[in-house]
């Protein structure tokens, strides 16, 4: 099968953290690329949802609150010590 090459422009940082990600998961960024481009030509589609939905305030104060270690349940060393809290 003859190869052909692609150029794409893509965000110096995304593009570092693309081919770290590749790197870890044991493949080139080719790979991933000629792989996403194999799964929209067999489902005739972009294999994953791309929508305008958006998060709710709440959902991303919650998304703060954990990436700062802020509001985090208690840890629990027994379900007995779960539920004995839960039912208080």
């Amino acid at each position: 099968m003859a190869q052909t090459n692609i150029n794409i422009r893509i965000d110096e940082t995304l593009k570092q953290q693309f081919d770290k990600l590749c790197e870890e998961l044991g493949m080139s960024m080719t790979t991933a690329v000629n792989i996403f481009a194999k799964a929209m030509v067999r489902q005739q589609a972009i294999p994953f949802e791309v929508s305008l939905k958006s998060v709710n305030t709440e959902t991303l104060k919650v998304m703060e609150d954990v990436r700062n270690g802020r509001n985090l349940s208690k840890v629990y060393t027994s379900t007995d010590e779960l539920f004995e809290d839960l039912n208080a």
